[in-house]
């Protein structure tokens, strides 16, 4: 059998991490539906037999209906193909959920309990969930009992791997590799982690996020690709984002005015269809505004600057000195050690007194 696996498109998320750039946003959720297009097309070219979606393929809180009518008109243009969705967090079966109101066609299979379901085809057996509502505390998956059988065995689900709770308490599904690995599945397709995993041995894969959603994803996003029999196993990695989001590093300690920065950060070697976040390194020698510098940069393809630099000053020599610095700095010292100021605070008060004397 052939087949293509996906998860995490979140189509018609806000991506209000890229609203410094105008429109930014908006060129993204057209770029979803490319790489979502690229896709289709992949599958048509390769008569693939089967779509695995793992999760999150829309955002239930802000995806609009002409959404949905776009994804039902692509997966029209591959009905020779069976597509298989295991809604997750962010697109879960849920009363009101286009998966439960809207038809999305005959080769179309939705997973609609958070039970185990199965679906049984001539050479495959295919095992799914849903989430049911917007988080899972516990999952299920290490009940299934795989029946002795010639046929392949396949597993989609939107889980978090090896997981925890996050900040507020929820799970999302949460399994040990080993237990999932013990189950006996020829191919674990999951969602959920938007970094593919490309270098697991167990068959258990993530494809990752079909494109970047910012810069907490570094990296190439896309899909797997695979071919499976019981006694053959092959996939691939291919890439859909034709955008990638890149963090650069420039070290200022040679840098003296703020002038100087920005013709340094201009002079960058960038590539135009990239997003760049630059990080400031090493001993600043003058006061760093980032929000300021952004404004004036002309270079749309900068999206962020973070100040990671540290004072020029040594500190403790300087405290150690009889005169008004010294005074200056063990009283903003205690106030730090006092946990009155943080650690940013302290030194921007350092900085400017200093530069002020």
């Amino acid at each position: 059998m052939k087949f293509v696996h996906i998860a995490d498109m979140h189509f018609d998320a806000p991506f209000t991490s890229l609203n410094s750039r105008e429109n930014l946003g908006e060129k993204r959720r057209l770029e979803q539906r490319n790489a979502f297009k690229k896709v289709i097309d992949y599958i048509k070219e390769k008569n693939i037999e089967y779509l695995f979606i793992a999760g999150d393929l829309y955002e239930q809180e802000y995806v609009r209906k002409s959404t949905i009518d776009y994804i039902t008109k692509q997966f029209k243009e591959i009905q020779d193909t069976k597509i298989f969705i295991s809604p997750g967090n962010h697109d879960p079966y849920i009363k009101n959920s286009f998966y439960n109101t809207y038809e999305f066609g005959e080769n179309v299979y939705i997973f609609n309990t958070s039970e185990i379901q199965k679906y049984e085809d001539e050479n495959v057996n295919i095992y799914g969930m849903a989430f049911t509502e917007f988080y899972m505390q516990e999952s299920n998956l290490g009940e299934i009992k795989l029946p002795y059988s010639s046929k392949l065995n396949i597993l989609i689900s939107h889980c978090d791997l090896d997981g925890s709770k996050d900040e507020e308490g929820f799970s999302y599904n949460p399994i040990l590799e080993s237990k999932l690995n013990s189950l006996g599945f020829d191919y674990i397709a999951l969602g959920h982690i938007h970094k593919n995993n490309l270098e697991n041995k167990n068959r258990i894969y993530y494809p990752g996020s079909m494109i970047s959603l910012g810069f907490d994803e570094l990296g190439s996003h896309g899909m797997i690709v695979g071919e499976l029999t019981k006694e053959k196993f092959n996939i691939d990695f291919v890439e859909l984002d034709d955008r990638k989001f890149e963090e650069i590093e420039l070290d200022v300690s040679e840098i003296q005015s703020k002038e100087d920065l920005i013709e340094e950060i201009l002079s960058l070697n960038l590539n135009e269809m990239n997003m760049y976040k630059v990080i400031l390194v090493g001993k600043r020698n003058f006061e760093i505004n980032t929000r300021k510098i952004l404004k004036v940069i002309s270079n749309d393809n900068i999206l962020k600057i973070k100040d990671c630099t540290k004072l020029k000053f040594n500190i403790e020599e300087l405290a150690n000195q009889n005169n008004l610095k010294g005074i200056f700095i063990r009283e903003v010292l205690k106030m730090y050690e006092d946990g009155l100021c943080t650690e940013q605070e302290f030194q921007k008060a350092i900085e400017i007194g200093l530069e002020a004397m």
